[in-house]
């Protein structure tokens, strides 16, 4: 038996409250038993009355499908609350930067991440994929097949995008991260240098450890230049020992 539009409407709300993640419309169809069509065109009257109306959620097209979202102006009570409830995702300003890279240059990979921000970036792509942020999207075909990173759906849902093709230009993503990760609260301060270098950020220093200094090798000039002052060094010997 076919819903009338009210009827309709309420067991759509109730399909998007319910879905952890964003409701497709085929799934909304399936469960619904409806035309497509009527679905949509129900689905879209929706979110003009949200929009249109004085309430605390709307309905949003967020990464393929439909999803309960609270409104822009109620954004600082509910993140009062939810602060309340857990700790806030908190990105330093270098796992930012190689989110921005992956989200702009995606699929890339980790030595392609690395010469674009100079750094080692394998502690950052460690928390980002903890942080479901990012995934892996196979492997290169290229020499020692790297692994390839992409944005996740969650990335998604957390900057409030429907698809790549949303993402705002790079002097606006800083601003679109502030707000998606709760204004500077939600960016961490960039860690001292010893930190740094435990999250992988920075290459340690050769004499921090011995483990390190016995596996760098010297290279081709370097070996040179210690055997012209070893020869040089012999050679003052020999001179002293014949005077």
């Amino acid at each position: 038996m076919s819903m009338n539009p009210s009827e309709l409407k309420g067991a759509l709300e109730a399909i998007v409250y319910a879905a952890d993640d964003p409701a497709t419309l085929d799934q909304i169809v399936a469960a619904v038993g409806e035309e497509k069509s009527a679905v949509r065109a129900a689905l879209d009257e929706m979110i003009g009355a949200c929009a249109a109306e004085d309430r605390g959620t709307e309905i949003r097209a967020v990464a393929g499908g439909y999803k309960l979202y609270t409104k822009p102006q109620h954004h600082e009570v509910v993140r009062r609350f939810i602060k309340s409830l857990r700790p806030p995702l908190r990105l330093t300003m270098p796992a930012l930067e190689t989110l921005a890279v992956i989200a702009y240059r995606q699929p890339v990979t980790g030595p392609e991440i690395q010469e674009i921000r100079g750094v080692n970036v394998s502690g950052v792509l460690k928390t980002l994929l903890e942080k479901r942020l990012v995934v892996t999207a196979g492997r290169k075909a290229v020499i020692g097949r790297p692994i390839m990173y992409r944005t996740s759906k969650d990335f998604l849902m957390r900057f409030g995008l429907s698809d790549l093709e949303e993402l705002p230009s790079l002097k606006e993503f800083e601003q679109l991260a502030r707000a998606a990760l709760g204004s500077d609260e939600g960016i961490a301060p960039v860690e001292p240098e010893a930190e740094a270098v435990a999250a992988g950020e920075v290459a340690p220093p050769l004499t921090q450890t011995s483990e390190v200094a016995a596996s760098a090798e010297p290279g081709p000039q370097e070996f040179a230049d210690s055997a012209e002052a070893e020869t040089e060094e012999s050679g003052q010997t020999r001179a002293k020992s014949a005077s």
